[in-house]
């Protein structure tokens, strides 16, 4: 059983690492091409420009 735990958290970590390279990337592609995502912080919905969003994420 606690194998299983430890296999699911594994899969679980991969999964977010590649969420977060995903998510990077897309903000990287969004930047180069002068784009804006939208985003929502703390429930209110904004359109901010990539390359704002690039220079707030640690590298």
């Amino acid at each position: 059983m606690e194998a299983n735990k430890l296999q699911l958290s594994e899969l679980f970590n991969k999964i977010l690492e590649g969420m977060t390279i995903a998510s990077r990337k897309l903000v990287e592609e969004a930047a180069l091409q002068e784009r804006s995502l939208v985003i929502s912080e703390n429930g209110e919905v904004k359109n901010v420009p990539a390359k704002d969003l690039l220079s707030q994420v640690r590298k």
